[in-house]
């Protein structure tokens, strides 16, 4: 499933929108384990395009 979800930010990667809302699903089916190295993942790769929504993202769906 992390590499799913790897795959599926990659090619959403050009919409804001469309990669907000396929991370919010990721961290919705992946373990504790797995959204940590998601979110190092998605920080070090996306960082500098969407660092906002990966820590709006996180932030939102480790408080619930």
């Amino acid at each position: 499933m992390f590499e799913l979800s790897k795959n599926i930010l990659q090619k959403v990667s050009f919409d804001k929108v469309l990669f907000r809302k396929e991370l919010t699903k990721a961290f919705k089916w992946l373990k504790p384990e797995e959204k940590a190295l998601l979110m190092i993942w998605c920080l070090t790769t996306f960082g500098h395009q969407y660092k906002d929504v990966i820590q709006d993202v996180y932030s939102t769906v480790v408080q619930s």
